[in-house]
């Protein structure tokens, strides 16, 4: 019998009803759990996320429910699913809000409140290099001294893997919770909110007018990069997909930061950023987007990342991607439509925040890039190299691919070996994996 601590949290994923929550208190106690873990809901999606606050008001409601917890509720806040779901900049506006309507919503209950962040080590799944800047930015009143979010994958050796590293990441977590305690934030006044409701619905509508809407897009992203490599490679936790079958919708968010990191576009970080940006710039509302960036901090920091983003991308090695690997012309075409959008978000992020060049600011990340990038250009090119011989490619042509004798190892699993180790070098390189 394992002692009552050694479990934590029954976390139910894609919770969108209160009896998600309740099938699982009525699930432990038929099964005569002793110590009943805590369960919490874990809001993934955009629509998920809008239901939220609803959700937990029902169960707040409910006495024998108020009784259960003993004052007390976690809730997840998923910011992988929802930021695949919508894109990023309409997730993490509708993250910031619900955290806030949930913070209410538990006052009202007088139930002490805590949020699980689960975030993921890359910029497109919820992550900041710049923890203590990223625990600020966080809607006022939802923290309160408590703070939970997950550290996944090769995040926990970067960051605990050594003594000076874990006692340094711990540090400055506890500083920005205390500091957080004690620190006047900025509240998004009416107008804000109503500019961010603005970008918000462009963002989403540009993001899912070619995730979803366009009906080449998956060719050209399972084309175009590694992501139907990733799941022969066993090199994640879980399996690629949720479903063997089907698009986008079903497959994981990891592999789907992953294979865009890979090929140095990061798309889901910034796609429909730059058309919410530019339409506001354009319009009579400019001077207030600016004042805006100027003096919110949670919004400048988004941006940030965002540009932070853009400066590790280089749509020339995209491009040469699409080139080696692509055939199919209309796919081509959707690859010089994204590679325009994404110019047009470099333009309209360093028009917002004033400046000449991308991360202009961030010394150390612009001398990083110069010392890191020419090695990683040469992992890319050997990894199209590859995946052009896995997948019997040449030009426009399509062979089968060459294998050795038998009593040689067989040429596609060399070619296997090789890929992963140029997946593992440009991961590193980019310092954004999954």
């Amino acid at each position: 019998e394992q002692h009552e601590e050694s479990l934590g949290a029954y976390v139910i994923s894609q919770a969108t009803h209160p009896s998600d929550v309740l099938a699982v208190l009525l699930l432990q106690r038929d099964a005569g759990v002793k110590s009943p873990l805590r369960v919490v809901p874990l809001f993934e999606t955009l629509d998920d996320l809008e239901g939220a606050a609803d959700t937990m008001d029902t169960l707040f409601s409910l006495p024998v429910y108020r009784g259960s917890i003993e004052g007390k509720q976690e809730v997840m806040i998923g910011y992988s699913d929802s930021a695949k779901d919508a894109g990023r900049l309409a997730a993490c506006w509708s993250q910031y809000e619900k955290q806030e309507e949930l913070a209410i919503v538990a006052s009202k209950y007088s139930i002490e409140l805590t949020f699980f962040h689960g975030k993921g080590g890359s910029v497109g799944r919820g992550g900041n290099p710049a923890t203590f800047n990223a625990i600020l930015s966080h809607a006022p009143d939802t923290i309160n001294g408590r703070f939970r979010v997950t550290e996944q994958g090769e995040m926990i050796s970067q960051n605990f893997g050594h003594f000076d590293r874990c006692e340094r990441t711990l540090d400055i977590y506890t500083a920005a919770v205390c500091a957080e305690q004690h620190t006047v934030r900025t509240k998004p006044t009416e107008e804000w909110r109503e500019m961010m409701n603005r970008l918000s619905e462009t963002s989403c509508r540009a993001y899912r007018d070619i995730v979803r809407g366009d009906e080449r897009f998956v060719p050209y992203f399972r084309a175009a990069t590694p992501e139907m490599e990733l799941a022969d490679l066993n090199i994640g936790s879980r399996p690629a997909k949720r479903k063997a079958s089907g698009g986008v919708e079903s497959l994981r968010a990891i592999p789907w930061i992953f294979a865009w990191t890979q090929t140095r576009s990061m798309l889901p970080t910034w796609l429909g950023v730059g058309e919410a940006i530019s339409e506001v710039l354009q319009s009579d509302d400019a001077d207030k987007l600016r004042i805006m960036y100027r003096d919110w901090d949670s919004f400048r920091t988004t941006i940030d990342l965002v540009e932070m983003v853009l400066s590790k991308s280089e749509p020339s090695i995209t491009e040469h991607y699409e080139n080696m690997l692509v055939s199919d012309s209309e796919s081509k075409a959707l690859g010089v439509e994204v590679r325009r959008k994404h110019e047009v978000t470099e333009q309209a992020v360093l028009e917002l925040t004033g400046h000449k060049e991308l991360s202009e600011s961030n010394e150390l990340l612009k001398r990083l890039l110069k010392v890191r990038n020419p090695y990683v250009d040469c992992l890319n090119m050997l990894q199209v190299e590859t995946l052009k011989r896995l997948r019997g490619v040449i030009g426009d042509e399509t062979i089968e691919p060459v294998t050795c004798d038998n009593n040689e190892k067989d040429e596609k699993e060399l070619l296997k070996d090789t890929l992963l180790i140029t997946i593992t070098g440009i991961a590193n390189g980019m310092g954004n994996t999954g």
